[in-house]
């Protein structure tokens, strides 16, 4: 499978809003915010992070098919990473080569990230990345409604 990561293209968003939007998705991901709900939260959140130059946005593409997207964002010293693969292209490694790709694109470290205790698809492809278990805490998750265990990983 030829996976790599290219600029974010407008056509990308509509994909990235359907993929955002699935259920099972947010409930694998526990931590949502309003733009995983509310299409007009969405097109604000994607305006705003397309326009900050401090961030590196990607879109995440498997065979030529647009698999989500993956991202480094924050102050340096708080740099964090995320990333979103569409359901369909779950359980191929996608979200691992993507990650690792995306890593060699920022050069500061440390690099952090989180993931919902029970999401042991997110947590293993951090491991295989280098990320390391930093701590451990507890947060609303409104995809789930409820208190979740959150793991923290860092990459020095």
């Amino acid at each position: 499978m030829d996976i790599s990561l290219r600029e974010v293209e407008e056509s990308d968003l509509p994909i990235f809003w359907q993929q955002l939007t699935d259920p099972r998705l947010q409930q694998m991901a526990a931590v949502t915010r309003k733009y995983h709900y509310d299409r007009g939260h969405f097109d604000q959140h994607w305006a705003k992070v397309r326009s900050d130059s401090s961030v590196i946005l990607r879109t995440v593409v498997a065979d030529s098919v647009v698999a989500g997207h993956a991202a480094v964002f924050g102050l340096p010293q708080e740099r964090e990473v995320t990333y979103v693969i569409g359901r369909a292209h779950w359980g191929q490694g996608i979200a691992t080569m993507a990650l690792a790709e995306l890593i060699e694109l920022e050069p500061v470290r440390p690099l952090h990230a989180d993931a919902a205790a029970d999401n042991a698809g997110s947590i293993r492809v951090l491991e295989k990345c280098g990320f390391t278990v930093t701590g451990k805490s507890r947060c609303f998750a409104r995809a789930r409604d409820e208190e979740i265990d959150l793991v923290h990983f860092t990459l020095s």
